[in-house]
């Protein structure tokens, strides 16, 4: 870690690892709310198979994130002991579970984004961050191939489910331009090799997102006005309610070990 830091400012890293470990720590938590309430018995295995894919992602870049910022926190005070306004997550992952369409579609959305991202983050200048992408990408491969699958079988099935599916898609249309964003902290670790230019990752994203929904006869929405504030600590009411549940334990028992 020392060698990053010499090249960037530790706050510009520790923001990273938290924007990373957070979207992930977020989205694991809503894949495990399907926990029991899977469509079938197999998918409720998947779903929660899927979560924890993103939980020990959420780990691995929370524990970074520690590391980094030097003040004696670990994985589980950034994850259990942070408000809100805290957490960096984007704002996609935090909406409500949905039903079971609106989850594959966001689970389609977050994927095909993050599966080049980790790809290309695989030569981050950083190491840690490289060792995790590595892992983390064998992981959005199968993540992408999932719910491509579900959301093609879905979009090109009955009525209902069709319904459904494009619902999902317009629904989460507008939160899918905040991961293209770059601010300023972004934009230094851009520059030092360690975070990827999310411009260089548009074009695969949306041909990748063209050869699903057009195979699963779903229309892509026209470009338009896009929801912001998740990466910069302005959230919607729901991931408050969100963190209630999940930080409960470790609230009433600090330092709660199993």
């Amino acid at each position: 870690m020392a060698a990053e830091l010499e090249i960037v400012s530790r706050e510009a890293l520790f923001d990273l690892a938290l924007r990373l470990g957070d979207t992930s720590l977020v989205l694991g938590h809503r894949l495990s709310e399907w926990a029991g309430h899977g469509p079938l018995l197999e998918e409720d295995i998947a779903l929660s198979n899927l979560g924890l894919d993103l939980i020990g992602q959420a780990r691995s870049f929370l524990s970074y994130a520690g590391e980094v910022e030097g003040k004696g926190r670990d994985e589980d005070k950034l994850a259990f002991f942070r408000n809100a306004p805290e957490y960096k997550n984007l704002l996609m992952v935090e909406l409500p579970k949905g039903d079971f369409a609106f989850t594959m579609v966001r689970q389609l959305l977050f994927s095909a984004f993050h599966l080049p991202l980790f790809r290309r983050m695989i030569n981050s200048t950083d190491t840690t961050i490289a060792a995790i992408a590595a892992k983390a990408e064998k992981e959005m491969s199968y993540h992408l191939r999932h719910s491509s699958q579900w959301v093609v079988r879905m979009g090109d099935g009955t009525e209902e489910s069709h319904a459904r599916c494009q619902k999902a898609v317009d629904d989460l249309w507008p939160y899918t331009g905040e991961v293209f964003e770059v601010d300023n902290n972004a934009r230094e670790l851009i520059e030092a090799g360690i975070w990827v230019d999310p411009e260089y990752l548009r074009d695969e994203w949306n041909g990748t997102l063209d050869a699903v929904l057009n195979e699963a006869t779903l229309k892509k929405p026209e470009s338009g006005w896009m929801q912001s504030g998740g990466i910069s600590g302005t959230h919607s009411e729901h991931l408050g309610h969100l963190l209630a549940e999940m930080q409960s334990v470790q609230r009433a028992y600090p330092g709660l070990k199993w």
